[in-house]
């Protein structure tokens, strides 16, 4: 099982880019209003809850943190979608998608491609 950290801050945010130099980061963008996005909250938990990977995993909720939000579609250079997931390896965005393409299966797939 892999615990995500919820980013609150632009500081938070740039310690989990910076540290995707050590391991890969697994950051997923939430609306709390949105109910596509509550369906893909849904599936990035539960492959979380089966996860076994050596990863870093974070949550960012882009109304209440927007700033954040903004930050982090400015530096990976990935227009902002919500809900939206992102996998980042040595400050690179290995792998983005969002809404319904949000499943426990593409996730997985996108994990184990970077373990490789």
């Amino acid at each position: 099982m892999i615990e995500y950290k919820e980013l609150h801050a632009n500081e938070e945010w740039e310690q989990a880019w910076e540290g995707s130099t050590e391991k890969p980061v697994l950051l997923f963008k939430h609306s709390t209003t949105c109910p596509i996005s509550a369906k893909a909250y849904g599936q990035y938990q539960t492959f979380l809850e089966s996860a076994d990977q050596e990863i870093d995993s974070y949550l960012v909720k882009v109304i209440e943190d927007r700033p954040v939000s903004n930050q982090i579609a400015e530096i990976t250079e990935v227009k902002h979608e919500s809900p939206q997931i992102f996998l980042i390896r040595d400050k690179e965005v290995l792998w983005h998608t969002s809404h319904s393409k949000i499943t426990v299966e593409s996730i997985g797939e996108a994990v184990r491609g970077a373990a490789e």
